[in-house]
């Protein structure tokens, strides 16, 4: 099956038009032609069954046959991860948490961050493109990138942990997560979170946690704590 986009479908709506892009895609790439059937999401849990009406390589119109409403994970899922240095690493990431199951992702500039900035627009892309490739009917929730400081006075609720290379004590993630149970997990940059980060984090409430025994990359630690937090709620 092959999922594609329309965040403006919900169940009101009869008929309606993709954009061009994804018009030219359908049409011209795919060779779709009017009679075929596709699947279609909102981004927001509903999956349509639509027929197109007219196939035309600006302007691609089908006719919503069927929808379903497919429900969401008990618990949430907030990844809070800086940046990497190299934008292919941190597409990686958001390509292959989405894949999983994040909900929300939202990057963050540290003390020690090298990346500045980062380009919102192709990020979405990148979430959208792995959502319909997971054949996904939820759109992650990508917020605008922000500093340390401001997470920290923004609202947070659930379980908070931070994951950090300071040597000290922690627990497992994997016995930190608890099912069904909204979760926020903080990832810092290459060169760690500083030390007066991580006691701004523990004031505000959240846990150290240990990814395992080695030192990893932003990317894959992001990763492992993705893959953790899935397992521990499809177990």
């Amino acid at each position: 099956m092959q999922l594609f986009y329309h965040p403006h479908l919900d169940q009101s709506v009869s008929q309606f038009t993709f954009p061009e892009e994804e018009s030219k895609h359908i049409v011209r790439v795919l060779r779709k032609k009017a009679g075929d059937t596709l699947k279609v999401t909102n981004g927001k849990g509903f999956l349509f069954e639509s027929t197109i009406v007219s196939a035309e390589p600006k302007k691609c119109v089908a006719e919503v046959t069927s929808s379903e409403k497919q429900h969401q994970k008990m618990h949430w899922f907030h990844m809070v991860v800086a940046p990497t240095k190299t934008n292919d690493r941190f597409e990686w990431f958001l390509e292959k948490a989405t894949e999983i199951g994040v909900n929300e992702i939202t990057p963050i500039f540290c003390e020690h961050s090298e990346r500045k900035s980062v380009k919102k627009e192709r990020l979405e892309k990148v979430v959208l493109s792995a959502m319909k490739q997971s054949l996904r009917t939820y759109l992650p929730k990508l917020n605008d990138a922000i500093t340390f400081s401001e997470f920290m006075e923004s609202d947070k609720g659930g379980l908070l942990f931070i994951a950090h290379c300071e040597d000290e004590e922690k627990v497992d993630l994997k016995r930190r997560v608890a099912p069904d149970q909204d979760i926020t997990i903080m990832i810092g940059p290459e060169g760690d979170f500083s030390h007066h980060e991580i006691k701004t984090a523990y004031d505000k409430g959240f846990l150290p946690v240990s990814l395992g025994h080695y030192r990893l990359r932003t990317e894959t630690a992001a990763l492992v704590a993705c893959t953790t937090v899935n397992l521990i709620n499809n177990g």
